[in-house]
């Protein structure tokens, strides 16, 4: 019997009180492979100094003790995809994270994928947890509802814009949701509300206290109907053309009480191919006084063999974090699935490539096309590397969030997708999930030298 195995004999049953401090104090088991280490003899060492991981929590039991009744069936799926971000609790060690729409995958059926979600039923919530040694307890957790308290769910929003969502098995297909998010970063502001963003419109999403969508800014263009809370065409249209499954990812809070938004992946513009092939991606400034976006920048990847030397697929590259160091100073990560570097950013006055031509579909060539921005005119931002992550050992794979909590500390958390895999064999011939023993976990990292000055 495995490590997993028995730590699931110890959480049945019980209650989602006992189940929110149930945790592991060993390191995780089969944790994901970190590829691509590199030396970069310019860049100082950073050292891992903890490594905390979430125990077995039932989905069900979890997701019942939210919204009764909200999921019939967890299919033995865990609580996970907690790691899609992290923000700072206040008090030392606790954190606020956010799931993401919940597990789903890909199986391939007459030689197409299909989106999969084996419990449509989940809701996403934002989960405050704190790292005690080697373990995470979960403190506190909200659903996301809408303004009568249903659950928003993680549903795809529309046929036609966003993938069609299936069963478990890809043979049974599901209705779409216009109320479904598939949060991914999350900030706490001073009233107590929280702002997220979602990968579906893309979308900024305005939350309270207790877990009411207040508000969902989104595209203009986006024409979204049926939603249960107030939906609010605010942002450029030129993100209707985003790529599937990668809209927004990273979310940043300024001290002055603006906030970052970047976009995960390049536009797809003129069309996919392109944005496929594309280095150069987009933030957005958002003023949480005027509901508006103020200023639009450009930033462009390193090439991905010097993120990760082990891959070659451009596409693969991704922003997951944005952190702010100060008023104007950001943390972005880039990264792929098994490596990520940190860059300090400093975003300039003025409104950058907001409602230029850039921001024209028309355009061409399209600003994601340039092989050289700079040199056609763009105001890209300027980088300087933090620190290569994939030079360290004892970090994850797919870290999603960062959260500053020192001068020269960060937390790191990573998104497990829930024990999730692609393809039919992610469940057995009962319908019960095979797990790939992917824990969600917080690294506590040290930087060789001040984020600030």
């Amino acid at each position: 019997m495995s490590a997993r195995t028995v730590r699931r004999s110890l959480t049945a049953g019980l209650p989602l009180a006992l189940l929110g401090t149930l945790c592991v104090a060993t390191t995780a088991t089969g944790a994901q492979d970190r590829a691509g280490h590199h030396d970069n003899a310019a860049v100082p060492t950073a050292e891992v100094t903890g490594s905390a991981v979430l125990g077995d929590i039932p989905l069900a039991g979890f997701s019942n003790g939210l919204l009764a009744g909200s999921v019939s069936d967890d299919r033995g799926v865990m609580l996970g995809g907690i790691g899609s971000d992290i923000y700072p609790a206040g008090r030392k060690g606790e954190y606020w994270t956010v799931t993401d729409r919940g597990p789903n995958g890909q199986i391939k059926i007459d030689g197409k994928k299909r989106r999969t979600f084996p419990v449509p039923g989940f809701d996403p919530a934002i989960v405050k947890i704190r790292v005690s040694g080697k373990r995470i307890d979960v403190l506190q957790a909200l659903p996301l509802t809408t303004s009568s308290g249903a659950a928003v769910t993680g549903l795809p929003n529309q046929q036609g814009r966003d993938e069609a969502p299936y069963g478990h098995d890809a043979r049974t297909p599901l209705a779409y949701d216009p109320n479904g998010l598939d949060t991914e970063g999350i900030v706490r502001a001073a009233d107590g509300t929280f702002w997220l963003v979602d990968e579906y419109g893309p979308s900024l999403v305005h939350v309270s206290s207790r877990g009411r969508v207040l508000a969902r800014y989104v595209p203009e263009g986006l024409r979204l109907e049926g939603a249960g809370y107030p939906v609010v065409e605010a942002l450029p249209g030129i993100l209707l053309n985003r790529k599937i499954n990668r809209g927004f990812e990273g979310l940043a809070l300024l001290p002055g009480g603006d906030l970052v938004l970047a976009v995960q992946s390049p536009l797809s513009l003129p069309d996919e191919d392109a944005g496929e092939s594309s280095r150069n991606v987009r933030l957005l400034r958002f003023s949480t006084k005027r509901h508006a976006v103020t200023a639009e920048y450009a930033y462009r990847f390193d090439p991905v063999e010097v993120v990760d030397p082990s891959e070659d697929d451009t596409s693969e590259l991704k922003i997951s974090s944005v952190v702010a160091l100060g008023r104007n100073t950001l943390l972005v990560e880039e990264r792929t699935d098994k490596a990520a570097r940190l860059h300090r950013v400093t975003l300039p006055h003025g409104s950058g490539i907001l409602g230029s031509a850039w921001d024209d579909p028309a355009s061409s060539p399209s600003y994601e096309e340039l092989a050289d921005p700079s040199a056609a005119g763009v105001p890209v931002l300027h980088k300087s590397l933090v620190v290569d992550l994939g030079t360290i050992e004892g970090i994850p794979g797919k870290i999603e969030g960062v959260a500053v909590t020192g001068r020269d500390t960060l937390a790191l958390i990573n998104d497990n997708d829930f024990g999730m895999t692609d393809g039919a064999e992610a469940f057995d011939a009962n319908g019960r999930l095979v797990d790939s023993g992917i824990e969600t976990s917080v690294t506590l990292l040290k930087l060789p030298r001040p984020l600030r000055g």
